[in-house]
């Protein structure tokens, strides 16, 4: 279920009212409808407009903290970021406690690079659903970014102790082994989820060349470039639209003087969506 779909269905849940309420509460209902077949249809100016004016015409209805957050939502998709924020907090303010709102705020927020904002309301889901798979993950990767390994262990772990196969959890713990630079345990887990491939469901092709991704660069890092190689091969075979494949396989061929093969490796790691920037004195190293 995509999150366009859960905001929809968010603000029709504010449409079932019982027919006897009175005409203003009805007209309430309507403008919630009515934003509900906006965004059902794109068209979210004006299912902006449509939730202001349900936010107006009963500012103390309790279901405003979740058309508040629906608001925030749909100036998070049109790049409104600072209206975003205060709309989800509008939301908060009514509904402190609700995880939907919390997880909304917190997504935002470290899309913005506040850290510890979005730590904090993850933290806060955590405490209010100690198993919340996505809070843990996103908790684990604030520590990490913040060189907090410690705490982002725990997180790691205490997911991976309820949901073993968790794919995230599993690649974001193998990415904490290469960040301590405990590589063999790096591979450990790797090579766990390459053996069993996930599971019941089973890994897609795309996830399993994200673990192939994942084990080259820790062979890199124990300057096992043969392995590496062979790696990325695969990885690319199964999703050739890995571009960090292509990034890191150009690198280790212009690295063994194959310049022509490094030269296509990282023009397609551009097209696929690698800054030039990044890549360009390796280019000019091809010549």
């Amino acid at each position: 279920m995509n999150k366009r779909f859960i905001l929809l269905v968010v603000i029709m849940g504010c449409c079932a009212w019982p027919f006897s309420w009175t005409q203003a509460q009805t007209t309430y209902a309507e403008w919630c409808e009515r934003a509900a077949t906006a965004i059902e249809g794109d068209s979210l100016t004006q299912a902006q407009e449509y939730i202001r004016q349900a936010l107006r015409l009963d500012p103390s209805n309790p279901n405003n903290a979740m058309l508040f957050s629906n608001l925030g939502t749909i100036q998070r998709e049109q790049g409104q970021y600072e209206l975003a924020l205060e709309s989800y907090q509008l939301a908060l303010n009514l509904s402190p406690m609700s995880i939907p709102i919390l997880m909304n705020h917190a997504t935002l927020s470290l899309e913005l690079g506040r850290y510890d904002a979005a730590r904090a309301d993850y933290s806060q889901v955590i405490e209010l659903e100690p198993h919340h798979e996505e809070a843990l993950l996103m908790r684990a990767y604030i520590y990490m970014q913040q060189r907090v390994y410690k705490f982002a262990r725990q997180d790691y772990d205490t997911l991976l102790r309820y949901a073993p196969l968790s794919y995230n959890g599993r690649l974001g713990l193998a990415t904490l082994h290469q960040r301590e630079q405990h590589y063999e345990e790096a591979l450990k887990v790797l090579d766990g989820m390459l053996a069993d491939k996930g599971g019941d469901p089973a890994y897609s092709e795309s996830d399993l060349a994200l673990v192939y991704v994942a084990r080259a660069g820790v062979e890199l890092d124990m300057r096992r470039d043969d392995l590496a190689l062979m790696d990325l091969d695969e990885a690319i075979r199964l999703d050739d639209t890995q571009a960090e494949a292509y990034l890191m396989r150009g690198q280790l061929h212009l690295a063994r003087e194959r310049k022509l093969q490094a030269k296509r490796d990282l023009e397609k790691a551009v097209s696929l969506g690698v800054p030039q920037s990044e890549v360009l004195d390796l280019l000019r190293q091809c010549k």
